[in-house]
């Protein structure tokens, strides 16, 4: 991981903050380069390290009007079998890339050993844990004591020790290398049935797509569970490779994300822009 990436994300996300979507008025880049003690170069290059596009487009690809431009574009493509032709192998490759393996309850309940270990990457740190099948965890991590708590409450029967194995590293290139050069991941879970049909469709959701709680409980054949699904979507265990991050509100107002906002909108802005460059 290029730790000058690392440093740029803090730099971002400090930006992001700067960003009120129900305004109309917003600041110039003149004045949120000096908000942050940068020139308007600086800033410039820094949007164009980070997410390769100037800054003036990265807060396009974050905004309402964006989102629900996105939105309106995913509804005719989205799950429909018949216009994945229409999409990019880079756009799809998130469910060719990633599989679902359902923990049983005698792997949970009885010598379940994880290992975890902390790196850094686009957007932040992250903790990553891995069972001997697969993924088990991956959380953004702004406190590493919180983070290790909330793996610790999740499997609370498990051993645990600090390793990074090749599971870990393998998933880990999912944040530095091209998708197409990396080996399937596959993640071992614990959940309920809803909960795990929820995280199976998220894998569904392209690249630089974007998509509601309405839509995803339409696709699990739930249409009357929208609140469910929201409430099992914020109870993903696996940030990133799951990418619970493209759910949003209908209205474009990004919403909610259990490693906070600020990252949901860097990750959108992100993916958005190397769509966008293809």
């Amino acid at each position: 991981m290029n730790l000058h990436n690392y440093t740029n994300y803090s730099q971002i996300s400090e930006l992001i903050k700067l960003i009120n979507p129900n305004l109309k008025e917003q600041l110039s880049l003149e004045e949120i380069a000096s908000k942050v003690g940068l020139s308007s170069d600086d800033l410039r290059m820094l949007f164009i390290d980070w997410a390769g596009v100037e800054p003036n487009k990265f807060f396009e690809y974050v905004s309402i009007q964006h989102a629900k431009q996105v939105l309106n574009k995913s509804q005719a493509t989205l799950f429909d079998a018949g216009n994945k032709t229409a999409l990019s192998d880079k756009e799809i490759l998130h469910v060719s890339l990633v599989e679902i393996e359902e923990m049983s309850s005698e792997e949970y309940q009885k010598n379940l050993s994880i290992n975890y270990s902390f790196a850094k990457n686009l957007f932040g740190e992250v903790l990553v844990a891995s069972t001997h099948k697969g993924i088990c965890y991956i959380g953004f991590s702004d406190d590493k004591h919180i983070a290790l708590s909330d793996l610790e409450k999740r499997f609370s029967k498990a051993s645990f020790t600090e390793q990074i194995d090749d599971i870990q590293h393998n998933a880990l290139q999912i944040f530095t290398q091209d998708w197409s050069k990396i080996n399937k991941i596959k993640l071992h879970l614990k959940g309920t049935n809803f909960q795990m049909q929820v995280w199976k469709a998220l894998l569904e959701i392209p690249k630089g797509s974007l998509t509601t709680y309405g839509n995803i409980a339409e696709i699990i054949q739930k249409p009357k569970a929208a609140r469910a699904v929201g409430t099992a979507i914020g109870s993903n265990p696996v940030s990133f490779l799951i990418p619970c991050h493209r759910v949003i509100q209908s209205s474009g107002v990004f919403g909610g994300y259990m490693w906070g906002t600020i990252r949901k909108t860097a990750i959108i802005g992100w993916e958005a822009a190397r769509i966008m460059a293809l």
